[in-house]
């Protein structure tokens, strides 16, 4: 007669270490990189004196992007990165999986946050930018470079800023490029880990020629969007103004004030 309620010990005992196994699984498993593989060429070209300052301090250095992490809001604050014209290729890549990114201290948010909030999760380094290299592409499946997005403003408004932001490259060269949400109190949350959904979506795009430093900038609300790209140029002082963030602290002051308060499009033919 004690068989069977030793049986049924037995199988609590399991079901107690399934549900033990799987909440550890779930809240310490990190996952594989994609940051590591046999190209001996895979370099940061991001010019350390041109990275943004962090609010937070922590700053990501991966092999061909940069980020800020801001872990109150479960996203990067900016994303950094150089497009040239010789990344615009057109290689054919099969679509990783999105996976926590191993090199953010408190662990980049987990992508089911998305699951069934009705937002994108959208890239801040485009994938298709990064095409060139197929380390270049996954790591911006890194959930550190993704930000809900409402789905209409994704595909079109800031699809459309990032194909014009490649002829820009194709036309002029070498583009430094900086992109993030407004992250600030009172925003929407998704997800079990409260992502939050920024309003707004700034691009800040740079060149060199000579000496002299060209700088457009864009501010987008995160919906539908039906007007010309031109419609949402700000100055780079306005997005530092609502972020908190200085873009180009290393440049001299005069250098500084020379482009970032303009609004102009001047040397950007769109």
């Amino acid at each position: 007669m004690a068989y069977p309620r030793r049986n049924g010990t037995v199988y609590s005992v399991l079901i107690l270490v399934c549900i033990v196994g799987f909440w550890l699984f779930e809240n310490f498993y990190t996952p594989a990189t994609y940051s590591y593989n046999d190209e001996s060429s895979s370099i940061n070209e991001f010019p350390k004196k041109l990275l943004p300052s962090s609010t937070t301090g922590e700053i990501v250095n991966h092999s061909y992007f940069s980020l800020s992490y801001n872990e109150p809001f479960e996203q990067a604050e900016w994303v950094a990165y150089v497009l040239d014209k010789k990344h615009l290729t057109y290689d054919d890549r099969k679509r990783p999986y999105f996976i926590e990114d191993p090199f953010v201290s408190t662990k980049s948010a987990d992508y089911r946050n998305y699951k069934g909030s009705g937002y994108d999760q959208g890239h801040l380094v485009p994938a298709g930018d990064r095409r060139f290299s197929l380390q270049a592409y996954n790591e911006t499946f890194y959930t550190s470079n993704i930000s809900p997005q409402d789905r209409e403003f994704n595909a079109g408004i800031w699809n459309d800023l990032e194909q014009q932001t490649r002829r820009w490259a194709k036309k002029y060269g070498t583009l430094y490029v900086y992109t993030g949400g407004v992250l600030e109190s009172g925003l929407e949350e998704i997800g079990q880990e409260d992502v939050d959904v920024p309003d707004s979506f700034y691009k800040i795009i740079a060149r060199r020629k000579g000496d002299k430093i060209y700088s457009i900038a864009f501010l987008m609300e995160n919906k539908p969007q039906f007007v010309p790209l031109r419609n949402f140029v700000v100055s780079v002082d306005d997005i530092e103004k609502i972020t908190g963030i200085d873009f180009f602290s290393e440049l001299p002051e005069n250098k500084q004030s020379a482009f970032e308060s303009s609004k102009n499009t001047t040397g950007w033919k769109f």
